[in-house]
């Protein structure tokens, strides 16, 4: 028998799943992202990652490149084997048909149907199991899968574009365009990557946006999102791009109890769906939107503003992450709007800050990027 890799060589090999598994990224959700790497003999015999929802999982692909070279194998996965039929069999019955000697899991799967569950099957099947190898890696690759299973609510991302006085448009409200074109195309391609895209009534009133994703390469996005306004009153123009195309593009407008009943007729009569949530504050409805939103499993929802919706969303601490676009633009006034607004905090030390934050220049913008570091 062949000597099993060494510790750095798990590592190695660990690094590999991981980043097959991002290729999956807006492909698979509301399913993890998941990379899988056979090693015979110190050598890669098979790759494999989870392609798109309801597809063949990283494992199976993996051991169909790898054929009879897997027997004897090590296995790296980024996530525990699924020992559930879902809508794919089991990998573990995969794993141990196919003779593996050993799987190197990154991570347990929470989910209930799994969760320790797939390990423990391998194990009395005489497979070797190593958990938590890159453990901490494999959480931030699945965190927006994670959250859904654990709170019940999507990833929440914050996107905005600003000048460098921080005016997301002028005193006017005109705010086409700020940044550059190569920062937009980089907004087309997040759009089409998420399951919701978020925006108060205003913002839609004042730009009338699409929402939709146009990737200027041509190629079709992973998803097609639907586009959520938040308009108490569901008074929402019908004549706007939004609603002209409803039929096209999901389009989900989220209105109060009280909202006019002709107003909500008129809206559906194109339609679009109207949500009527009981909250009796903009607030309260909000939460009750994104515990519905997790029941209809969007795991990523990018909300693209108003200011008075980012700030109810900092106000509450519900931001998982944040893409700002920096303009080398001035606009100046002290009418002209800014990006966050809400009650914001009172003292330095209680502001909301990226975790290992990203900076990029692209074209002649600053696009800054990260996740929210979570309070200790």
């Amino acid at each position: 028998m062949p000597p099993e890799p060494s510790p750095e060589q798990d590592r190695q090999f660990m690094h590999r799943a991981l980043e097959l598994a991002a290729r999956g990224r807006g492909w698979v959700e509301p399913n993890p992202l998941v990379g899988c790497v056979i090693v015979r003999d110190g050598k890669i015999v098979g790759e494999g990652f989870h392609q798109r929802y309801g597809g063949p999982h990283a494992e199976v692909e993996a051991l169909r490149v790898a054929g009879e070279a897997a027997r004897g194998s090590t296995l790296y996965v980024t996530l525990e084997p699924c020992c559930h039929f879902g809508k794919t069999p089991p990998c573990t019955q995969a794993v141990v048909k196919a003779g593996v000697a050993r799987v190197v899991a990154a991570m347990r799967d929470p989910f209930p149907q799994v969760s320790g569950q797939g390990a423990a099957e391998l194990q009395q099947a005489g497979v070797q199991i190593d958990l938590g190898l890159l453990a901490a890696e494999a959480h931030e690759l699945n965190a927006p899968y994670l959250k859904l299973l654990t709170s019940g609510q999507p990833w929440l991302i914050a996107k905005w574009a600003m000048t460098l006085d921080g005016k997301i448009a002028t005193r006017t409200g005109a705010s086409k365009w700020i940044s550059g074109p190569e920062s937009r195309e980089l907004v087309q391609q997040l759009r089409g990557r998420v399951d919701g895209i978020l925006i108060g009534r205003r913002t839609a009133e004042l730009d009338d946006p699409l929402l939709t994703a146009r990737i200027a390469s041509g190629e079709k996005p992973p998803r097609v999102a639907t586009r959520i306004v938040l308009d108490s009153q569901a008074s929402l123009n019908l004549q706007s791009q939004l609603v002209q195309t409803a039929r096209e593009v999901p389009l989900l407008v989220v209105a109060a109890n009280t909202a006019s009943a002709a107003n909500v007729a008129a809206l559906q009569k194109t339609g679009v769906e109207v949500l009527q949530l009981p909250g009796k504050t903009p607030d309260e409805r909000l939460t009750q939107l994104l515990a519905e939103l997790g029941s209809r499993r969007l795991t990523n929802v990018l909300c693209e503003g108003g200011g008075q919706l980012l700030g109810s969303l900092f106000d509450a601490s519900l931001v998982d992450e944040v893409h700002c676009f920096i303009a080398p633009k001035i606009f100046g006034g002290a009418q002209a709007a800014g990006p966050i607004a809400g009650a914001g905090v009172e003292l330095p030390s209680l502001a909301t800050t990226l975790s290992k934050p990203n900076w990029q220049q692209v074209g002649d913008d600053l696009y800054v990027r990260g996740r929210v570091k979570t309070q200790a």
